[in-house]
């Protein structure tokens, strides 16, 4: 089942490549399904398996002109449209469920020492990934390929820590926001390891819900300081919590979707798959 997903995401991946790449030629089902080497039939098939909705609709969620007609229509009161349209909504998962506990002075400067991490790998909708835990709280997670990369950068973090693979309830709990019964979620918490200003940077991302999009201004402002949009955008790229913590939905004021520390593939393929699950949730 796992390789089945990897093998699934692999191929949207690239179908979303191509499609960025000749995004003017509007290639259709067939175009894409030949580039692909599948039938049209079985390209539809996966890729509604996968993002649970059709590739042309899904086409709609990533472009562009998307992101800038949610951006034009919402941009002078994002953060309140998104708390009164979400407050109720299943589609509102990360402010509802995930807790943020910052590590201690003494954590933070020692590198992790008399910290044991326990981490695992896993596969998700995007690929697979490292999750890693403390008795407190995730404490990273990325979207890697190769798992000895995974663990060195894991290892890098936390230079002096104590490191265990082990597939604990704090990581399997946090790993279920990937699936469909997201209501059943029980409070996932983190602890991570970051300075003031990038942890509030950080429980600000955690108040866009799902399926909504903010730009680095509208963070900034968020968290009381207008002027500091560069200051956010480097906190927002240090996130040590992929997906978790949703630097995703955050693009430039523009509309374009700009950089994703994991890819800019698979953040345009989260955004989608997110705007296709929360239409069917409003169904």
């Amino acid at each position: 089942m796992d390789s089945e997903i990897n093998i699934n995401y692999q191929r949207i991946a690239q179908a979303i490549d191509y499609i960025r790449q000749n995004f003017k030629a509007q290639p259709d089902l067939e175009e894409v399904a030949r580039y692909l080497n599948l039938s049209p039939a079985h390209f539809q098939r996966t890729f509604t398996a996968w993002a649970g909705t059709s590739p042309k609709k899904f086409l709609q969620y990533i472009s562009v002109e998307y992101a800038k007609r949610i951006l034009k229509e919402q941009q002078a009161t994002l953060f309140d449209a998104a708390f009164e349209t979400g407050l109720s909504s299943t589609s509102r998962l990360h402010d509802l469920f995930i807790s943020i506990e910052g590590m201690t002075p003494a954590e933070y400067r020692n590198g992790g020492r008399n910290l044991v991490i326990n981490y695992s790998f896993a596969s998700s909708p995007f690929g697979r990934l490292i999750v890693a835990s403390t008795e407190k709280g995730v404490c990273y997670m990325a979207f890697e390929e190769n798992e000895e990369k995974a663990f060195t950068d894991l290892k890098d973090r936390f230079l002096n820590a104590d490191f265990q693979l082990e597939n604990d309830e704090i990581q399997k709990n946090a790993l279920t926001i990937f699936k469909d019964n997201s209501d059943s979620l029980s409070k996932i918490r983190l602890h991570l390891k970051g300075t003031d200003f990038q942890l509030k940077v950080w429980e600000s991302l955690l108040k866009i819900p799902m399926g909504r999009l903010s730009t680095y201004g509208n963070i900034a402002e968020q968290i009381g300081n207008p002027k500091a949009s560069r200051a956010v955008g480097t906190a927002i790229g240090s996130n040590p919590v992929a997906f978790l913590i949703p630097c995703h939905r955050v693009i430039q004021s523009s509309g374009v979707f700009g950089g994703y520390m994991w890819g800019t593939t698979r953040k345009t393929a989260i955004i989608g798959w997110e705007n296709a699950k929360t239409d069917v949730l409003k169904l």
